[in-house]
């Protein structure tokens, strides 16, 4: 009877392992992976940073397998060591797996089970994401589910923990995230009852933190609860949008200041704090003619998972950056990042087309880009704390204080004057408050105190030689009395399609007026091959800020040789 049970079980085993065999093999499998190599030399005139190892080195890859409605895969992750100063928040150190879940995605439910990444609406109350440059990742690990019962409506539910660093492997933060949103298109939901001109969606969401208490101090909230509601219209060339968001009471090491306290609060139990948040946009345009308007107010929309966390690590939501990020080398001198304590930022952005053959389009036509950035201080009327430890405020939205925080102007031309040659003249002129934002930096990386006040004008221009060959260069100069002056810049790229380019760029802060006229010049040669690219940069690397979407990491000052390979299948 053994012998015979054994017998059927591996029949039965068999046939299960074939079965699988052929479900396997009817799924594709994608992927994709990148690696970074750093290579420092000592360079004191700059006060280069150079790590005890020398050399850096990280990467990662991913592994996706897809079959019909069922995806899995992982993330393969290597820090040894990281770049200096890489990541801004938490170290990464080791090597192992930084990424793994299973979904089921079918037309009415929808289910991740690990890791993964979710936003609702605009990101104000909830955004987990990644981005490798920047050296953030504020992935979930617990599980999702999005379920759509009827058409215009999508539901979403999640819970889990948050990544915090990485060690052989992530590692996950104390607190938990839970998370509801609805997501209703009224255009569709309507649309047998009601005849709505134009494309109409609102959205709801609700966001709980959870971290238990340990200060002796303190009776700190355990649970922390944020929402949003959200408006969305589109009607022919007309957008708007809005959204509001609100988080309880938490106080948290970001928060040092802590603001907009009820009046009905007594403050002698402790000035615990309520955030709040509107971004709204409006955008119209037609062929040839657009414009856009953004206004934002901020007062304490630091939403992070640990209440001790540092300004890099455990955000749970991502607040949209009002000002303009420009790609040209000197205008990153000054870049602005949101201030989640408060700010009122307003933007206005005007482009226009220039027909061909019109007076100023000529032959080829014109393009005219106007933008204009405008972000002050919060009102806040403070608080004091009886312990005399901390201190709270209390915030209006959208009412104003006394203090600059940053202004932009920008203005670009671009123009195709022949078949081969295409011009761009830009210039900006920028007020930067290095006090409140803190991103320029000395050779001796220390902040510069009191406001930036700089003018940058870039010629910009791209030659194709013929249908293989083609030539960008970019010449800047950025004018200002303050930081370390003055500044050119140069930059010649020539590309051989599809295969080769080389960039050779250079800057030179020859104003400087302690005698520290530095140049920061680097050589980049790369190759590409379908989806490989390989690239190799030797050079300087001024100290500075680096951003994406109003999130910024300090970057110090290197000499060396760096590799890049990046490919996907």
């Amino acid at each position: 009877m053994l012998r015979f049970f054994g017998l059927l079980s591996g029949l039965l085993i068999l046939n299960l392992s074939g079965q699988a065999q052929d479900w396997i093999s009817k799924g594709e499998v994608s992927g994709n992976f990148q690696l970074d190599g750093q290579y420092y030399v000592e360079d004191s005139a700059i006060s280069a940073v150079v790590p005890p190892e020398i050399m850096a080195l990280s990467g990662f890859g991913n592994i996706i397998y897809r079959n019909a409605k069922f995806s899995t895969g992982l993330r393969f992750e290597t820090y040894l060591p990281a770049p200096v100063a890489y990541p801004a928040g938490a170290p990464w150190n080791g090597t192992g797996i930084g990424y793994r879940f299973a979904r089921y995605s079918g037309d009415e439910i929808d289910i991740t089970v690990g890791n993964f990444y979710e936003q609702f609406g605009s990101g104000m109350i909830l955004r987990t994401w990644e981005d490798r440059g920047l050296g953030v990742d504020y992935s979930l690990d617990g599980i999702r589910v999005k379920a759509r019962p009827y058409k215009g409506i999508e539901l979403t539910g999640l819970y889990g923990k948050q990544r915090f660093n990485f060690n052989n492997g992530f590692q996950n933060g104390d607190g938990i995230v839970r998370g509801l949103n609805g997501d209703f298109n009224l255009s569709e939901l309507l649309d047998s009852t009601v005849t709505i001109p134009g494309q109409l969606s609102i959205g709801g969401s609700y966001v709980s933190r959870y971290e238990k208490n340990l200060s002796n101090t303190y009776d700190f909230p355990e649970n922390v609860d944020g929402g949003a509601a959200r408006l969305r219209y589109n009607l022919g060339g007309f957008q708007f949008s809005g959204e509001y968001a609100w988080t309880g009471l938490n106080p948290t090491a970001t928060n040092a200041q802590i603001i907009n306290i009820p009046d009905s609060l007594d403050p002698s139990v402790g000035l615990w704090h309520r955030g709040e948040g509107v971004n709204l946009n409006a955008t119209y345009s037609v062929r040839g003619f657009g414009v856009s308007v953004t206004a934002s107010s901020l007062a304490s929309m630091a939403y992070q998972s640990q209440r001790a966390s540092g300004p890099f690590d455990s955000w749970i939501n991502y607040l949209p950056a009002t000002s303009v990020l420009q790609t040209y080398a000197l205008s990153q001198l000054y870049p602005y990042a949101t201030q989640p304590n408060g700010e009122n930022a307003y933007r206005a952005d005007v482009f226009y087309n220039f027909n061909r053959k019109s007076t100023l389009g000529g032959k080829y036509g014109m393009k005219l880009e106007l933008s204009y950035t405008h972000i002050m201080s919060p009102s806040i009327n403070p608080i004091n704390d009886l312990s005399t430890t901390r201190q709270g405020a209390d915030f209006t939205l959208f009412k104003p204080g006394n203090e600059l925080y940053y202004t932009d102007f920008n203005a670009r031309i671009t123009k195709k004057l022949s078949k081969k040659f295409k011009g761009t003249l830009f210039y900006q002129n920028i007020a930067y408050n290095n006090d409140i934002i803190k991103g320029a930096y000395d050779y001796n990386n220390v902040a510069t105190k009191g406001t930036v006040y700089s003018d940058l004008f870039v010629f910009e221009g791209n030659v194709k030689l013929n249908s293989k060959h083609n030539i960008r260069f970019e010449a800047q100069a950025l004018f200002t009395d303050q930081h370390v002056q003055d500044w050119v810049a140069g930059v010649i790229e020539y590309t051989v399609s599809p295969h080769y380019f080389v960039t050779v760029v250079d800057q030179w802060n020859y104003g400087n007026a302690d005698g520290d006229k530095f140049h920061f010049p680097s050589l980049s040669i790369g190759y590409i091959q379908k989806t490989t690219r390989v690239s190799m940069t030797y050079g300087r690397q001024r100290a500075g800020v680096f951003c994406v979407g109003g999130i910024c990491r300090v970057v110090p000052a290197s000499n060396g040789l760096a590799i890049s390979i990046t490919s996907s299948f």
